[in-house]
């Protein structure tokens, strides 16, 4: 059975489900790739915020990201994938689904330089210069507004 794509706020989201999605995201930015911060940064909890992720039919959380509103701009962070689910083309699916999500808006986030490569598959540019976050070099990239 395929995934299912979800996408709530997260006042809207079951606590275990929830919990399943920030734990993910604990596993692999911060336990995975060694980086301790604060992901728990408080804007998941904005109400314009929007958490997409799949779930399989046993409701285990496969891939995650998020969307937030900087104004009139969008942005896209927090894009994680279990490793177990990895290769399958989730994530890709999900910023599909997120960059459709967006109507037309201006679309910015933070890549790791090197999945810049990987995001500019949907279509983003670098947009400023590298810049280290956590000890792991990022680049901004934007994906222009489209009407």
């Amino acid at each position: 059975m395929n995934p299912t794509l979800h996408s709530s706020s997260v006042a809207e989201i079951d606590p275990v489900v929830l919990y399943a999605i920030l734990r993910l995201r604990v596993d692999v930015f911060v336990v995975e790739q060694e980086c301790p911060y604060p992901e728990l940064d408080g804007r998941d909890l904005e109400p314009t915020a929007r958490l997409l992720w799949f779930a399989d039919a046993d409701a285990r959380v496969l891939a995650t990201l998020r969307v937030l509103h900087d104004g009139d701009d969008r942005r896209i962070g927090r894009v994680a994938t279990a490793a177990a689910a990895r290769g399958r083309g989730l994530a890709a699916d999900l910023m599909r689904a997120a960059v459709a999500g967006c109507e037309g808006r201006l679309i910015r986030l933070d890549a790791q330089a090197h999945l810049s490569g990987w995001y500019a598959r949907f279509g983003f540019v670098v947009d400023g210069d590298e810049f280290l976050e956590d000890g792991i070099p990022h680049l901004p990239m934007a994906l222009a507004a489209t009407r």
